[in-house]
């Protein structure tokens, strides 16, 4: 497990006022570049989640405008995502029972309701939480949400009547793909697969320059061509299937409706409340993490800090009509490549937003719903593309195990009941590895420390499920020059991949500050397979 890590070597922009003063060129531009990438996207996971498309831009104006001021976070960008469209599409449906209008403002209500649960988690400072959840159950709820995704837009991209996929769960939308196939409108079917040509062959283009385009713009603009050649407005031709996109009206205005609290709807209120706070909680913070680690300035956020700012986001973004937010992945990471060095790149992102919805509107009335529908089949392969799988069993097969009956868990049930398997299959598998019930929630350690030397022994196990004690532990060490870690395994009977991967994560941090980590002892354990940071067991004598 041993790394080499090279000390920070770049100056860290400043922060604040002074951070907008030192940086503001690099930051606008960079925050143009993601508002280009942000804008497609942004319709259409609000047109996926049965939202007026022009409320996810609204959304990610809120992420970057009000958001961006009190954040935790330097270079997270906020805004809409698609891990969330399963949640928000599925609440207006069941709250609406067929009035998508109806389903909307009442689902405002529950993400309110759900913002406030964020602050309160963020001032109490819950958002080490998500160290509890395994890696491999995670990774397959995002998988089993890109494969949700795809099952509908797949059927819109081919010009399929919304209508005919009313009601249906996502494995029935699976089975009518044939279908929709045999029967699609072809005119629609070309633009979605002339989209989908230029979103999965745009990473092999050469050119530098060319790359720098956000895909999923190019795709906006060449549909819009093709559906002015198809005269796709034309009401009479096309009137069953309404293949342009209907923007809604952009106003600032309270349109959260609160009647979900009460009668025979609480019921559904408290299960979308319940997956709001925790999926969208967890995305945003694995996301903040995951940035860290890509962050040229090795700055470390402040999540919990981050975790209240995105739920005050949330808060304002639905009483003005808006999804809920999280930082986003794929636009954060787009925004430390194009040079965004604060969170004034987030800000102007919101910015450049606000002015495209001033100014584009009628333009965003020509967008085909076939364009957005390939731009959100590309996002869905990727959360559950081939190399998904690949990638786990690499780690090992307990954690494939762990991921396709997370992934068919949920999408035979919800996203609750999904993970909630996928934490129990892991369970039963560890179990039946010879994890001992005692050390599931105590690791079994001691910390020893010698001034700047610091050993903790576990003689028990280290798994998922006692992780935050161990992090309790490693967390009392301050991380700074000098400090010299050691993490002893050799007792520990059994030490999981999501334990092995946090500590290669500490050993990277220590590193960073100038300080020392090692994990030692390990060459008595079996590794589960040929990754640095597969799970591993300890070989019993015979």
């Amino acid at each position: 497990m041993e790394t080499q890590v090279k000390p920070i070597i770049h100056v860290v922009p400043a922060k604040g006022l002074a951070g907008l003063k030192e940086n503001w060129q690099s930051d606008l531009l960079s925050g143009f570049l993601v508002s280009l990438i942000a804008l497609p996207l942004s319709l259409g996971i609000a047109s996926a989640s049965n939202f007026p498309p022009i409320m996810g831009v609204l959304t990610a104006i809120v992420g970057g405008l009000i958001v961006a001021l009190f954040a935790g976070s330097e270079p997270t960008i906020k805004g809409p995502a698609a891990g969330l469209i399963v949640i928000v599409a599925g609440c207006v449906e069941e709250l609406g029972k067929g009035d998508l209008e109806l389903g909307w403002k009442l689902t405002l209500g529950v993400i309110i309701a759900a913002g406030v649960l964020q602050v309160v988690m963020g001032i109490l400072k819950v958002a080490k939480l998500a160290d509890f959840f395994p890696l491999s159950a995670v990774h397959g709820m995002l998988a089993a949400i890109g494969i949700i995704i795809m099952s509908k837009q797949i059927h819109l991209a081919v010009g399929i009547a919304p209508s005919e996929l009313k009601g249906k769960e996502p494995l029935e939308l699976l089975a009518m793909v044939p279908h929709s196939l045999s029967h699609m409108e072809w005119h629609v079917a070309v633009i979605g697969l002339v989209s989908l040509v230029i979103l999965f062959s745009w990473p092999n283009i050469k050119s530098k320059a060319i790359k720098q385009i956000p895909p999923a713009l190019v795709v906006l603009v060449v549909a819009i061509a093709l559906g002015l050649y198809f005269n796709l407005s034309d009401t009479k031709l096309y009137s069953a299937i309404k293949p342009l996109v209907n923007p809604g009206e952009f106003k600032l205005s309270y349109n959260a409706n609160f009647g979900a609290w009460s009668g025979d709807m609480l019921p559904v209120a408290l299960k979308y409340l319940a997956m709001f706070t925790i999926i969208g909680s967890l995305e945003s913070l694995l996301t903040g993490k995951a940035i860290d680690l890509l962050d040229p300035y090795k700055r470390k956020s402040n999540l919990s800090k981050d975790l209240t700012a995105v739920g005050i986001g949330n808060m304002v973004s639905a009483a003005l009509g808006g999804l809920p937010m999280i930082s986003e992945v794929a636009r954060s990471s787009a925004n430390l490549t194009n040079g965004g060095k604060t969170r004034w790149a987030n800000f102007f992102h919101g910015g450049f937003l606000l002015l495209f919805v001033v100014a584009l509107v009628p333009l965003i009335k020509l967008v085909p719903v076939a364009a957005l529908a390939a731009i959100l089949i590309a996002v869905g392969f990727r959360l559950a593309a081939p190399k998904e799988f690949r990638h786990m069993h690499h780690i090992g097969a307990e954690q494939l195990i762990v991921f396709v009956i997370t992934i068919i868990a949920t999408l035979a049930t919800d996203l609750l009941v999904g993970i909630a398997v996928g934490i129990a299959a892991k369970f039963v598998i560890q179990l039946a590895l010879g994890l001992p019930i005692k050390y599931l929630f105590n690791p079994q350690q001691e910390l020893i420390s010698e001034g700047s030397h610091h050993t903790l022994t576990i003689t028990g196990a280290a798994v998922f499920t006692n992780y935050l004690s161990i992090k309790k532990q490693l967390d009392t060490i301050p991380q700074e020059a000098g400090q010299h870690v050691t993490v002893d395994l050799h007792q520990a009977r059994f030490v999981d991949h999501t334990v092995m991967e946090n500590l290669h994560n500490y050993e990277r941090d220590f590193q960073l500050a100038g300080g020392e980590f090692h994990v030692i002892n390990l060459d008595g354990h079996q590794p589960m397979s040929t990754h640095p940071l597969a799970a591993r067991r300890k070989k019993m004598a015979i």
